[in-house]
């Protein structure tokens, strides 16, 4: 028998317009019966390294054309695919946005920060181990966002230069394996790996192995919460610790 590609529900999901990884890692990650439709976000600079500022500009871009076409899918389930974007203004505006976009579609709605958060709150984690792509003065800010949401981070770690948009793209997941080797540390109870265009997803249950304990990425998390919100419980194997809480 064929599995079945569509009919059980619709996800919707917008997509920076330079990231290359979160497309692929979504149909990794989708559930049979589930359709994937993209959309892509401007509003920050190709050219210029993706730092608090720019995230900013593009967590403040005008979605109203964006949303209008996605809509077009009718999606049961929109996900907001850039952590920075409003990791960089706080969980007020974080819940804000979301909140807006399920109004103006009808679609129950995920943020991949606020994905983070829920993913961190469903494994009944406070102190973390944190690691991204982004330039070090972005991961204060994350690190802020999620103090603000009360869990600590005990480690972290950056990366030594700052990768452009193209160059967090084009982590491997070897490199994205040793980051999150490095964040960990005895008293961390997970660790988060943050980016929806870093390669996370393909070494989590490699590297939760290696460390003996949770790893959360932004578009498992994502996909984890978007799945909960459309009642679907058959969760994707590989990928994770999360999905054991998915009926939950």
């Amino acid at each position: 028998m064929i599995a079945p590609t569509r009919g059980r529900a619709r996800i919707g999901v917008f997509v920076p317009f330079t990231n290359t990884n979160l497309e692929p890692d979504m149909m990794m990650l989708r559930p049979n019966g589930v359709s994937l439709h993209f959309a892509r976000l401007g509003g920050y600079d190709e050219d210029e390294i993706p730092d608090e500022s720019q995230m900013a500009e593009l967590g403040a871009a005008d979605m109203e054309e964006p949303l209008r076409l996605l809509q077009g899918a009718k999606p049961d389930v929109i996900m907001y695919g850039c952590t920075s974007a409003t990791l960089a203004h706080g969980p007020v505006f974080d819940r804000d946005l979301a909140e807006r976009i399920a109004k103006s579609s009808g679609a129950k709605t995920v943020t991949a920060a606020g994905a983070l958060v829920h993913a961190l709150k469903s494994l009944g984690v406070k102190r973390i181990g944190f690691a991204s792509p982004y330039v070090p003065s972005l991961n204060d800010e994350a690190i802020a966002y999620l103090a603000r949401e009360g869990f600590e981070t005990v480690s972290r770690a950056d990366f030594a230069g700052e990768l452009d948009n193209a160059g967090q793209g084009a982590v491997t997941p070897d490199e994205v394996f040793a980051l999150g080797q490095r964040a960990n540390s005895e008293t961390a109870q997970a660790v988060v790996l943050s980016c929806t265009d870093m390669r996370s997803v393909e070494v989590v249950d490699q590297l939760e192995s290696a460390i003996g304990k949770s790893v959360i990425t932004s578009n498992q998390a994502m996909m984890f919460q978007a799945m909960q919100l459309a009642g679907i419980e058959d969760a994707p194997m590989g990928f994770g610790q999360l999905f054991e809480r998915i009926g939950s």
